[in-house]
Formats: structure tokens, sequence, C-alpha cells
């Protein structure tokens, strides 16, 4: 899916929500449990409650790994569900990989061959040769961490020399790896006054950005400094909708929360006549 396809489905879909699916099986209703894959069940009844309102879904990873060969089991089986019920969804494997280059390449094969990811969040701290295994595939994408949400970024991220900002330099020094079309890039959503700037650098990139919901990101804000003549923006929201609700009725609330933010966003395409 290059980027011309993903503005297209933004388009039609009047939304650029990315629904993030951090499905801790602690949070899911407890009347799943009986299932087989009570992971899985609960990220079926997600999907189908919200994609007429979404342009993308992002599992991360953390929250199957960590259960071992039943976490994988339950990641496969969304991400092969998604593709085959609806194909045209975006879905970003939330993996923050990143090692030197043999080992990047088996973790590009694993998500990007494997399995049907289309993109997978990438570390950029190891340099080019941690990266460029991700882009050797057609129709694949990075997203590449930039300046995240988190309070750590501040240990790095805004480490100042000559004049510029390590988060500067990933970004200017990256885009000698991809284009536009292979790589975009993570910015924290609570950190949206820094999207103007960032445009700056990289004007015609998707930016993922993180944050808005529960973390207390606004989307007005994200859109105001970061949205561009494609759009070029996918904004996640993850537990403000998936754990909107506990009860057997949390899918149908899910996709009411799912609907809310896209309203929203089809407001801020109009505005701008994107859509």
């Amino acid at each position: 899916m290059n980027q011309i396809r993903l503005f297209e489905n933004i388009v039609k879909k009047r939304s650029f929500l990315c629904v993030g699916l951090d499905s801790e099986i602690e949070r899911i209703p407890s009347f799943l449990l009986k299932e087989k894959d009570p992971v899985f069940e609960f990220n079926k009844r997600i999907i189908d409650a919200t994609n007429k309102y979404s342009v993308a879904y992002k599992p991360n990873i953390a929250f199957y790994e960590c259960h071992g060969s039943k976490g994988w089991t339950s990641l496969e089986a969304t991400v092969r569900y998604i593709k085959e019920n609806y194909p045209d969804l975006f879905v970003i494997a939330d993996a923050k990989r990143g090692d030197i280059g043999n080992t990047s390449k088996m973790y590009a094969k694993a998500f990007l061959e494997n399995m049907p990811f289309d993109a997978i969040t990438v570390a950029p701290y190891m340099g080019e040769d941690s990266v460029t295994p991700f882009l050797l595939y057609n129709d694949k994408w990075v997203v590449l961490l930039a300046l995240t949400s988190n309070k750590g970024a501040d240990d790095f991220q805004y480490h100042d020399e000559d004049g510029i900002k390590l988060f500067e330099r990933v970004l200017s020094v990256s885009q000698k790896w991809g284009t536009i079309n292979n790589m975009m890039y993570v910015v924290g959503a609570t950190r949206a006054e820094m999207l103007k700037d960032i445009r700056k650098i990289v004007p015609d990139h998707f930016l993922l950005v993180p944050g808005v919901g529960e973390q207390g990101g606004s989307l007005e804000d994200v859109v105001r400094y970061g949205i561009n003549s494609k759009c070029g923006l996918l904004v996640n929201s993850s537990r403000g909708i998936i754990f909107a609700d506990n009860t057997e009725k949390f899918d149908k609330v899910a996709g009411e929360k799912a609907k809310e933010i896209q309203l929203e966003m089809e407001k801020y395409l109009s505005e701008r006549n994107l859509i």
C-alpha cells in the first residue's frame, strides 16, 4: 500500500483513525475468558465494530509476546482476520525493533513476510544498517521513532548539538534511506506543538501520532500543526476505544467511541477541502 492508496482510504472513510490493539487479557471483559482464544475473540469483535471508522490498526506486540506461543497465535489470528475480511485496512506491527543488519533482516522477515503486516515501528538508534533491511519489502513501511510522548523522551531526543536536536537529525538523515511511500514517523500527540517544526523537515511524509485520548493528546492540535495536503496523519487511539466498556456490549461502545473520533476527523478533513 503506497501513500496514494493510503490517502484514498482516508478520503473514502473520512477518517485517519488508527485503532491500537493493546489487548491486555486482564482488562478484556471477563465473559470472554471462556473462549478458546479470548484475546483474538476480543480483537475480532473490536475490529468488526470499529472498521467502518478507521483506516488502520496497530497491535502492540508486547501485549502478545508476553504470553509466549499463545500470544503469537492470537496475534497471527488477529492480523490474518483483518487482511481476510477488511483488506483495505493498514496494519502496523508496533514492535519497535532495530538491531544490527542480520538481526533486523530476521525481524523484517518475521513481521513483513511471515505475517501480513503492512508496516513495523523501528527504533533508529543503531543507524542506517539497522533500518534498511525493513525497507527491502515492496509496499511495506517502516514507521521510524522520531519524537515520542513519554517523559523519558527528554533524556535524549531533545539533545541539542550545533543547534540541531537529536530527533531533528533522525528526521533529516533517515530521509536518505526511504521515501514518502515506505517511511513514516512516530510523533507523540502530547508534543503536538512540535509538529509545526517537524513538518518543516518532513513536509510530505505520513506521521503516526499516538497519545490522543487517555494520554491527554489533543486531536485538534495534532491537525492544526501536522496535517498536510494528503492528510499525512494516522492518529492512534487505543485504551479510549477498546477499553471504553467491559460489559457484553463492549464492542458496541468501542464502535461508538471510534465513530465520535471519526466524525471529528471528518470535520477537520472537510475544513481543509481534503474530502
